[in-house]
């Protein structure tokens, strides 16, 4: 039986388009009949996964995830000494190790030496490819085919272990993600609005050197997280320490790290003011039901207080229906100033 860990998360974030669509405007979706903003889950787990957070407290366990590999094994040939038409081919054939080649006469910026798909490569995996273009390089002679098994499951990547990763070739090698992100959500109605603006020529400041808009929104959003502890310890060999520290950049990542979509234009950098945690084995479920009905903002109670009141009572409906739909909770409560990240941290690990 699999233990998990649930994460209910209430934070504010003032005028920004951090997640667009393709027309650049915010991401929106319909609920409970109104229109709310949203940040994609995708968004959302790159943001964590290339903060700083991740990489000061998992540096050495982060993998990779790109298309574009071949380039750096191509380079260090290259760097080598070997012949560039052989560094060329032979840097294909390691690549694909990791996913479909595209053509080889596609040689504008190097596209040949790119992958079809994205894939997420493991530390030992790269630090493996790497040794093996050098050997290639040294002995002038491309590679054979037993050295081409680089791919393993024997590895302490925490990325993979929590987000997954799926490599359509080679199945076996495959990760289930031991953490599902939902995509956060307004808990109110919310419109995405117009930036009209203009920029001066500071050579020719008569009029505007450039007009523009561009599409913005804000709000309180929602975001669920379901945490597989026992499938997160699986994917890192049993290695619970690992998981622990896991845990531990995971909840500074989703309480601190915002997306980083014009955050040049809006800088809106936000921290979680609200987050409740969970445990047990029971089955998971969203607390998002709380939500489909708009909350509102009335008298001296601020939207905030609105949602966290509506979560909370949500939470407790499901308990009356269903039994107690976890074994134990902690409450972190920015704007009440109850509790703290650390109690948070020590109670998910725990």
């Amino acid at each position: 039986m699999s233990d998990f860990i649930q994460l209910h998360i209430l934070t504010s974030h003032a005028p920004a388009n951090l997640n667009r669509d393709d027309t650049g405007r915010p991401k929106t979706a319909l609920m409970g009949g109104t229109n709310r903003l949203r940040i994609s889950s995708q968004s959302q787990k790159r943001a964590w996964r290339t903060s700083d957070v991740f990489e000061s407290a998992l540096g050495e366990h982060l993998g990779v995830r790109t298309k574009s590999f071949g380039r750096d094994l191509y380079q260090v040939m290259k760097d080598g000494g070997a012949d560039e038409k052989k560094a060329r081919e032979w840097a294909r054939q390691i690549a694909a190790t990791f996913g479909k080649p595209k053509a080889d006469k596609k040689q504008d910026n190097d596209e040949d030496l790119q992958i079809e798909q994205l894939a997420h490569i493991l530390p030992a995996e790269r630090e493996a490819a790497i040794a093996l273009a050098k050997v290639c390089a040294e002995r002038k002679a491309g590679p054979e085919e037993a050295e081409l098994k680089l791919l393993t499951r024997d590895a302490h990547a925490v990325d993979v272990a929590m987000f997954g990763r799926m490599l359509a070739d080679e199945p076996d090698f495959n990760v289930e993600a031991a953490v599902q992100v939902s995509h956060a959500f307004t808990v109110h109605r919310a419109e995405v609005e117009d930036d009209y603006f203009s920029a001066v020529d500071d050579l020719n400041p008569r009029g505007a050197g450039h007009i523009g808009e561009r599409g913005y929104g804000a709000g309180l959003f929602y975001l669920y997280l379901c945490i597989n502890r026992t499938l997160l310890e699986q994917n890192l060999h049993g290695d619970k320490a690992l998981a622990d520290k896991a845990l531990s950049a995971l909840l500074q990542a989703v309480t601190k790290v915002t997306p980083t979509g014009m955050q040049n234009s809006f800088a809106s950098r936000a921290y979680a003011g609200y987050v409740m945690a969970e445990k047990g084995p029971q089955q998971p479920r969203s607390l998002s039901q709380a939500f489909i009905k708009p909350v509102q903002a009335w008298g001296d109670r601020s939207m905030l207080t609105a949602a966290i009141e509506a979560l909370e009572a949500q939470q407790k409906n499901f308990d009356t229906v269903y039994g107690d739909c976890a074994d134990d909770r902690c409450v972190m409560n920015a704007e009440a100033g109850a509790g703290s990240l650390k109690a948070l941290t020590a109670f998910v690990q725990g």
